[in-house]
């Protein structure tokens, strides 16, 4: 879970990138990052942290530069450490720093080629190393001398996207050369593009949503299309090219229920728009199961599930109330590392209204269960405040399957629907009742709004992995990787490379 941008102006780019970053602060609050390019030469920060603990005046008077790119980080593959913050930097050929959102499938395998085949050192676990390394090695292939082409470009992202699996949003800088973005063929991660007309002439950004471009003055022009690069030279000229053989538009359903802003609009379909259909939904499931009178009033689990709970309780014609008071100086809890720390943050996060609950059968409407932290503390706050029942809704469905496209949600016994009944999840909970959207209904939520997206990826509820390479034993590794990330992903890569050189032998 990462926010990426990229601007190509005619004035310096360093405040923008940061006001930019601090409109994509809930993707990613673990680290930030900021390279600009001046000249022949990159100039960088980035450290953990928020935003606006990352930068300060000194760091940003260091960032000189027209184009540039930045990202705010949650980790989802590699460690914490400050070193594993983005953009990485690569300097041959010709010097280029990336920033990726996604996550790559097959990255033990490439870090292999890249050892064996392509010479390559990597100093991080992270895939985004090897995205950046993989990247500069196809277009050191297709170039010549110092000429370097948007058409050499374009062949060098071909190359990429027939040997990465999984997901992958992208803003690259190439050195003296320019501003180069591309999407995965599956547009799993979402990327879009704006352009602002000035005095001086066209000016880009490319962001991770659509309401980084619209909060800083930029036009809306469209979303990059899935397997498409896009290229913005150093006179300001935007090359686009379709680099994938066999493109498809798969949109990843966990933007939508809760990862994106609610006024960005995400290949098509407003965040909004498709969490008000989810309620809508929900509160057809919630008529069937309920008799009226049995439900009192309506709460949100601030804030993505609001439009979902305040479409339920229109259609059902309940009174909605907010029970819960959220201090926005706290992260999010989903995306924090570490079961205690996500419980110990639920009380400090939120605050219930006493009297909002007192003798009332309560109907608490979150957007998603994921490990059943949050819930289960939620529930225990709302038995505290006085309700007589507590009913539980999410908007979304059973969270039963791991995500391996850029969500931290990676192994099977973090989840809390895995292997579990209905029954058992509302058990686990202590809720009183439990109400589950379906997945049929999720998905038909964000068609609705689009009715263009015929295809979602939404793996972690149905099982369905779009790249083709998820296998049980892909995800068997990726669980014992987690659970001793320390010796495991340096472990395994030296296992699989010494196997390959032995049977190469």
């Amino acid at each position: 879970m990462c926010g990426i941008v990229g601007v190509f102006s005619n004035n310096p780019v360093n405040q923008l990138i940061y006001d930019a970053l601090l409109l994509l602060q809930h993707r990613g609050q673990d680290a930030a990052g900021i390279a600009t390019n001046h000249g022949n030469k990159f100039a960088m920060h980035k450290a953990n942290g928020l935003v606006r603990d990352v930068f300060r005046t000194r760091n940003m008077r260091s960032l000189p530069g027209n184009v540039g790119i930045g990202q705010v980080r949650y980790p989802t593959a590699g460690s914490t450490s400050e070193e594993e913050a983005q953009p990485f930097y690569v300097n041959a050929p010709f010097g280029i720093v990336l920033a990726h959102n996604g996550n790559l499938t097959n990255a033990v395998e490439l870090k292999i080629e890249l050892f064996k085949n392509d010479r390559r050192h990597l100093n991080t676990d992270s895939d985004s190393e090897v995205l950046l390394n993989i990247l500069a090695h196809q277009i050191q292939e297709v170039t010549s001398g110092y000429s370097l082409d948007p058409e050499g470009l374009f062949r060098a992202v071909s190359m990429l996207h027939r040997r990465v699996r999984g997901s992958y949003a992208v803003v690259a800088q190439i050195s003296g050369y320019g501003l180069l973005a591309f999407r995965d063929p599956y547009g799993i991660r979402p990327l879009c593009v704006g352009v602002s007309q000035t005095e001086s002439g066209a000016e880009y950004m490319i962001a991770s949503e659509s309401v980084a471009l619209e909060g800083l003055g930029f036009k809306f022009l469209r979303d990059v299309e899935p397997g498409e690069a896009l290229f913005v030279d150093m006179d300001g000229k935007l090359h686009t090219q379709q680099c994938a053989d066999n493109p498809s538009l798969n949109p990843c359903a966990f933007e939508y229920v809760y990862l994106a802003r609610p006024d960005s609009i995400i290949d098509g379909a407003s965040v909004y728009l498709t969490r008000l259909k989810m309620g809508e939904y929900l509160a057809e499931k919630v008529r069937n199961q309920f008799r009226d009178g049995e439900i009192d009033v309506v709460m949100p689990i601030p804030d993505s599930s609001r439009p979902s709970a305040m479409e339920l309780a229109l259609k059902l014609n309940l009174d909605y109330r907010e029970g819960f008071i959220k201090n926005r100086y706290i992260g999010r809890t989903f995306m924090m590392p570490g079961q205690a720390v996500r419980r110990k943050s639920v009380r400090q996060k939120l605050n219930a209204i006493g009297s909002e609950f007192k003798g009332k059968s309560v109907l608490l409407v979150d957007d998603s269960i994921v490990r059943g932290t949050t819930s289960r503390e939620i529930v225990q706050m709302a038995r505290e405040s006085g309700a007589k029942r507590v009913i539980f809704a999410s908007a979304a469905p059973p969270v039963q399957f791991p995500n391996v496209y850029g969500i931290d949600m990676p192994t099977r016994s973090e989840l809390i629907a895995y292997g579990r009944s209905e029954e058992e999840v509302c058990r686990e909970i202590t809720a009183d009742a439990l109400v589950y959207q379906d997945v049929a209904a999720m998905k038909r939520s964000i068609s609705d709004v689009n009715p263009s997206l015929r295809n979602i990826e939404a793996s972690c509820f149905d099982g369905f992995y779009i790249t083709g390479d998820v296998t049980d034993g892909y995800l068997d590794k990726l669980e014992a990787a987690r659970n001793s990330p320390r010796a495991e992903p340096e472990d395994l890569l030296r296992s699989q490379l010494n196997l390959n050189l032995a049977t190469a032998d």
